[in-house]
């Protein structure tokens, strides 16, 4: 899939929590419908069966209870994406990363292995720190390989992990910095590793003599091992689909800090001159370029430069989620997803707890057809009628998500004291009522936009009876 990826340490973020976001965007000139789910020990498969290649395997027993943003029709199987499970560790899986024909060679793809649909579903279940999500899928890759290149993000209240896959059977994975925020656009993104340091680093048991057999270290002897140089791509479509979003977010995270769009140099992590809220990560994932000559909507540029450059906020996105671990949380409310369906520029993004018996109807009951009965429609509509006057309608889609977010973090807050104050609190309840909300102020959005774009028709005319 094309998605971007950003991941914020706990000495950066707004509150000290660890915090995973990732765009899930499907291909060109297709669009997937999303769903929320709660899969309970009960429900998750004992024998599972990959539907895009021919791998199966016996799931261990006794999986745990965790949350997922599956497809919502599965006829291409579950692709479960993000969610948090009952040990309130979070995975994001997975952000589709390039390679090259060097490593390709070397390590060929597993036609029979896993993928993106797969992994989520055989590793999250069964974790119950960061660290033991990136052992466990390394485990699998080792030993089943992978038909595609791949980056997947673990966290816990006190880790994020990045692992990214190296041709069909290897892997690497980097601890993120406490201090920094990391960027990862469909690229193969870790650009420093060590060997010898493995509280921060891990890797795939044979990965030192594979990189010496086939030659793949493009370092000077005084340099450190670069895995972005090794193993990724320096392509002319990475300057133009890649690399500018991974500009584009650090420019707004570190304004101060002067980069090239189409420069290959750009940090895989950086620490932030402020730190990063939840606000910060919508916005970024929503970025079109704005304030640029290659922003789409904008004033600036030509039509050449405003179609250069691939954009974060785009028409494809199927769903993103915040995954927020709170170390200073009791259990029960430590984990955060939040939740986002439809092309970010025009949406949302609202918070459920994930210890919780069941998930909002609203956000499970995506159809094949559109409807506005549940929100994952009612985003994509909302952004079709807005689009072709996206300056007129930007405004109230603005104060629509400034509204809803605020009131997502009141709700937070609610329920933080009324646990303290020792309240016995239905969590399943209060993601009722925040869905009841969203539903409502969507719906009203919906209304305006369809009333301001039926007014904006090409076929209008000033004269009336």
């Amino acid at each position: 899939m094309a998605c971007t990826t950003i991941l914020v340490g706990k000495k950066c973020s707004y509150d000290g929590s660890t915090l995973v976001a990732r765009t899930e965007d499907s291909q060109n000139g297709d669009f997937t419908p999303k769903k929320m789910a709660l899969v309970t020990a009960k429900d998750h498969p004992r024998h599972y069966q990959s539907v895009c290649s021919k791998f199966s395997i016996e799931l261990p027993e006794n999986p745990l209870t965790y949350t997922s943003i599956p497809d919502a029709l599965g006829k291409d199987g579950i692709w479960g994406e993000a969610g948090v499970n009952s040990e309130n560790v979070a995975m994001s899986a997975t952000e589709t990363i390039t390679s090259n024909a060097r490593v390709l060679g070397a390590d060929p793809l597993v036609e029979d292995g896993i993928g993106e649909e797969d992994i989520f579903t055989l590793v999250l279940p069964y974790i119950k720190t960061a660290r033991e999500g990136v052992l466990r899928l390394g485990k699998l890759l080792s030993q089943y390989g992978t038909y595609e290149s791949n980056g997947i993000a673990f966290s816990d209240e006190n880790d994020i992990w990045w692992l990214e896959t190296v041709g069909g059977h290897h892997w690497i994975a980097r601890r993120v910095p406490d201090d920094a925020y990391v960027t990862n656009p469909n690229q193969l993104g870790i650009d420093h590793f060590e060997f010898n340091n493995p509280e921060d680093y891990l890797c795939s048991d044979d990965l030192k003599d594979f990189i010496v057999k086939y030659h793949l270290d493009l370092t000077y002897s005084n340099q450190h091992f670069n895995p972005r140089y090794a193993f990724g791509s320096q392509r002319d479509k990475d300057r133009h689909y890649n690399t500018p979003r991974a500009w584009i977010m650090q420019k707004f995270l570190n304004p101060e800090i002067e980069q090239d769009p189409r420069s290959f140099e750009i940090p895989w992590c950086q620490k932030p001159y402020r730190k990063v809220t939840i606000e910060d990560i919508k916005y970024v994932l929503s970025s079109h370029y704005q304030d640029t000559i290659y922003d789409p909507y904008g004033p600036e540029g030509d039509a050449v430069s405003q179609r250069t450059f691939r954009t974060i906020g785009i028409n494809r996105t199927s769903q993103t989620s915040i995954l927020q671990v709170r170390p200073d949380q009791p259990k029960e409310i430590s984990a955060i997803q939040w939740v986002a369906f439809g092309s970010m520029l025009f949406n949302t993004i609202m918070p459920f707890f994930t210890q919780v018996d069941a998930m909002p109807d609203y956000f499970t009951n995506t159809t094949e057809n559109a409807s506005t009965d549940n929100f994952y429609w009612v985003n994509r509509l909302i952004a079709a009628l807005a689009d072709p006057h996206f300056n007129h309608h930007e405004a109230a889609i603005e104060a629509y998500a400034e509204k809803t977010m605020a009131e997502g973090h009141a709700m937070i807050h609610r329920v933080e004291e009324s646990i303290a104050a020792g309240d016995n609190v239905n969590l399943t309840e209060k993601n009722q009522e925040m869905s009841d909300y969203i539903q409502v102020e969507t719906q009203k959005l919906l209304n305006k936009v369809l009333f301001d774009a039926s007014n904006l028709m090409t076929n209008r005319f000033s004269v009336s009876d």
